[in-house]
């Protein structure tokens, strides 16, 4: 594939890497690379970037993948991957300061070291804080949105960006934010309870999960949104999808919400299989899923600009 050569962007600390796979990165374990993968050193190397980058240069991000799907073409421009170093946790009474490279999970197991309750159902969704807060994750009952205080972000001309409650404009499995702005840290607020306590209940959710999602496969996590008043998993079920496959990709037998790529299936198998799920669901019920796993990038067969 023909790639942006790096020289044409802006001197950074961090690294950049052409034509880099992204299958290993993200949880389908499949799809296609990155025009350039960039990982900045800090804050100020992603702002910096930011700012200098040619006006013309598309840019997006990857967390850990738990809740993406990328197409086999791959995704044009330069995709941000915040290493480590953005992931720092720390507490401040009730408040939780986490950087958007942490995992959720951690997060939640900090919190409840520190007798920090309200977080428990952060142990419960796979990815990082980065991707919870653009689409204001959550389970069972509890979402990003009930623990929020602020967040902070970069802009596309490398602008830092704090946000509050208001701006985030939370509904149900998304922020109403700019697309541009990519989450570098965030604020929440639990309240106090005893450790053992929310080890407790925080286990009980694990257990939950792991006793009704096909976890330990590779997946995308949940397929599409809940319509108002309905159960997708319940709708996928009724219109006779269960165990349903194209190519290698499957819809789960334990839960129908989720697709399974169950051996190498491409980016097209399961999202055409999603499609196929959407077709059947609105034939059986007339209603339209919408799909909640996040879908980038392009098929192998367009033309990728630069």
């Amino acid at each position: 594939m023909m790639t942006r050569p790096c020289d044409a962007l802006p001197p950074v600390r961090g690294s950049y890497t052409p034509d880099a796979a992204l299958n290993d990165l993200v949880w389908f374990r499949a799809g296609g690379p990155a025009e350039i993968l960039f990982r900045p050193a800090d804050v100020e190397d992603l702002a910096t970037f930011l700012f200098a980058k040619p006006v013309d240069t598309r840019v997006s991000v990857v967390g850990v993948g738990s809740n993406l799907l990328v197409r086999d073409g791959g995704i044009p421009g330069v995709v941000v991957r915040l290493p480590g170093s953005f992931g720092k946790v720390t507490v401040d009474g009730t408040r939780v300061t986490a950087g958007a490279a942490a995992l959720d999970a951690n997060v939640a197991r900090i919190a409840a070291d520190a007798g920090i309750a309200g977080l428990e159902f952060l142990r419960g969704i796979p990815g990082t804080i980065g991707g919870a807060l653009k689409m204001n994750a959550g389970c069972y009952g509890r979402e990003i949105k009930d623990i929020f205080v602020a967040a902070t972000a970069i802009n596309g001309t490398g602008g830092i960006v704090t946000l509050q409650p208001a701006d985030m404009g939370f509904v149900y499995r998304k922020a109403q934010v700019p697309d541009d702005l990519i989450f570098v840290g965030a604020v929440f607020e639990g309240e106090r309870d005893e450790p053992a306590a929310i080890r407790m209940r925080m286990n009980k959710l694990v257990e939950d999960r792991e006793a009704s999602q096909p976890v330990k496969t590779r997946t995308g996590g949940s397929t599409f949104k809940n319509p108002p008043g309905h159960k997708a998993w319940q709708l996928i079920d009724q219109a006779g999808c269960r165990g349903l496959m194209r190519g290698q990709a499957q819809v789960s037998e334990k839960h129908c919400n989720f697709l399974i790529n169950t051996a190498n299936a491409s980016a097209a198998d399961i999202e055409s299989l999603g499609e196929e799920i959407r077709a059947r669901v609105k034939a059986n019920s007339g209603i339209e899923l919408e799909w909640e796993i996040k879908r980038v990038g392009v098929p192998p067969s367009a033309e990728r600009s630069k």
